[in-house]
């Protein structure tokens, strides 16, 4: 299936579960019945896969690296790019968390000092569950709990124990179905985040090949953010380190 365990470490009950459940659900013994059930149907391997995609995610997960965007990756991208439009590719983006909080930081914070220019983000994922939530823009309060205060008054209003984010903030985020191992977006981008699935799920050749198809679509000088227990692959001479704590690398220019 071309994934690493270690990556799944943390998360291996939600995995084992669904595993659990589906092996139920065949009136099979065990796991070595559903291994031999496998190796007979090949389609159930598509079903398998989709047992391992994880959705965990929240606004403003990992606080210091949302901080350095705002403080000063996402000033300085505006500011060095010449193009009326920044563009931001969020890959793997679960129910919306990630790219709502980007544009959250930029027409809160940084908007008015850069007032000719708008911020397009284009956010992607492979699980029609985690779009169609994304979509609706309605969140549970463990999913915004650590949004600083100032940006859950200005961007969320409470209804029904739920927190609906205004429609200002989700204007500028286009939702896309795809699977980073089968397509991407077209770029070219300004900043990609690409936190806790390639560089965390995917075997390190995979994650080779797939690291090349992104830095295609970054612009020279453009970031690329992972997560905080990623890893780059490999060595490569087209990325240096932005932020080293934040795992923030910038394209060589």
């Amino acid at each position: 299936m071309r994934m690493r365990w270690p990556g799944f470490k943390k998360v291996r009950r939600q995995v084992c579960r669904r595993i659990a459940a589906r092996v139920e659900e065949l009136n099979l013994a065990g796991l070595s019945d559903y291994k031999a059930y496998l190796a007979d149907d090949p389609e159930e391997w598509t079903k398998l896969d989709s047992f391992c995609h994880i959705s965990i995610s929240r606004f403003y997960r990992d606080k210091s690296t949302f901080r350095f965007l705002q403080d000063l990756a996402l000033k300085e991208l505006a500011k060095e790019s010449e193009t009326a439009r920044l563009r931001c590719w969020s890959c793997g983006c679960a129910a919306g968390e990630e790219p709502y909080t980007l544009s959250l930081l930029w027409h809160h914070v940084l908007k008015p000092y850069f007032s000719t220019k708008d911020l397009e983000i284009i956010a992607t994922d492979s699980m029609d569950s985690m779009l169609n939530r994304a979509l609706k823009g309605r969140y549970t309060k463990s999913r915004i709990k650590e949004l600083p205060e100032e940006l859950l008054q200005a961007g969320f209003t409470l209804q029904n124990r739920e927190y609906i984010l205004k429609s200002l903030y989700r204007d500028s985020v286009r939702f896309i179905k795809q699977d980073v191992r089968k397509s991407m977006p077209e770029g070219p981008f300004h900043l990609i985040l690409c936190r806790y699935l390639v560089f965390t799920y995917f075997d390190e050749k995979l994650q080779a090949e797939l690291l090349d198809k992104i830095l295609s679509r970054l612009v020279p000088g453009g970031a690329l953010v992972l997560g905080k227990i990623d890893r780059l692959p490999c060595g490569t001479e087209m990325l240096e380190p932005w932020s080293k704590q934040d795992r923030i690398y910038r394209k060589v220019r």
